[in-house]
């Protein structure tokens, strides 16, 4: 597997960095997991085609982690003339939320012809998602958004990728990184305690529980970048927007 970091940055790009999305690419093809406001500026950046994502998995339903995916769209059909398929997944709720934010930001948008199908997935922790060749497992975690908020397990077979979503400590984490290749969690604050985000001081404790092999933190306020060098654990890498790990 491979993860490619098209933006790690909290909702108001604390440190220059761009809102969340991540290019997991695997044996089989390759998804993008959340799709923050300036996804297709990262997109962009990268050298990453849009037309080659068929899938887009969103964790929960804050903008700075799928408000891009309107400008996907609009992307898709004034720009890259996409004909390819394209599928959204998130949590209950995730097309009333989308095509609610689209008919704000731009009135009319799903009414313009496009030369692709488009579709939308819920995912419930009850029932596992084969998404692109990959068995897609979420966990709610806890992180109100006016719908279930979720960590991903992502395997192929081969490795396991997770990722924490946005949330507060939570049991749920456990099952979701547990024994992964790859644990791309956020770290919001250093050991200032949020009602909605992970600090270092919380999450510290649980790795050994984890296990997974590697430990990539994310989604970090302006502080917690400031006091990143005071974290001195071999597991641990620091996210940056443009970053790849192969795992």
């Amino acid at each position: 597997m491979k993860l490619t970091v098209i933006g790690c940055g909290d909702a108001f790009g604390s440190g220059g960095r761009l809102q969340s999305a991540y290019i997991l690419d695997h044996a089989a093809g390759r998804v993008l997991i959340d799709c923050g406001a300036t996804t297709t500026m990262g997109l962009s950046s990268a050298g990453i085609d849009p037309n080659g994502i068929p899938d887009i998995v969103v964790t929960h339903l804050h903008g700075d982690h799928f408000a891009g995916v309107i400008w996907f769209l609009m992307h898709a059909v004034i720009v890259a003339r996409r004909d390819r398929p394209l599928a959204i997944h998130g949590p209950r709720g995730v097309e009333a939320r989308i095509t609610a934010a689209g008919e704000l930001l731009y009135p009319g948008m799903f009414d313009m012809a496009r030369n692709f199908a488009l579709s939308f997935h819920e995912m419930t922790p009850s029932r596992p998602s084969r998404i692109n060749g990959l068995d897609v497992s979420v966990f709610e975690v806890q992180h109100p958004s006016g719908a279930p908020s979720h960590a991903l397990r992502c395997a192929d077979g081969n490795r396991i990728f997770a990722f924490s979503g946005d949330t507060s400590w939570t049991e749920a984490l456990v099952d979701a990184g547990r024994n992964a290749d790859l644990f791309l969690t956020e770290c919001y604050e250093l050991e200032r305690v949020t009602t909605m985000h992970i600090n270092w001081l919380s999450l510290r404790p649980q790795l050994d529980r984890i296990g997974a092999k590697r430990v990539v933190l994310t989604h970090m306020s302006t502080d917690m970048l400031r006091r990143r060098g005071e974290i001195n654990d071999a597991r641990i890498a620091f996210a940056e927007d443009g970053a790849i790990y192969d795992f």
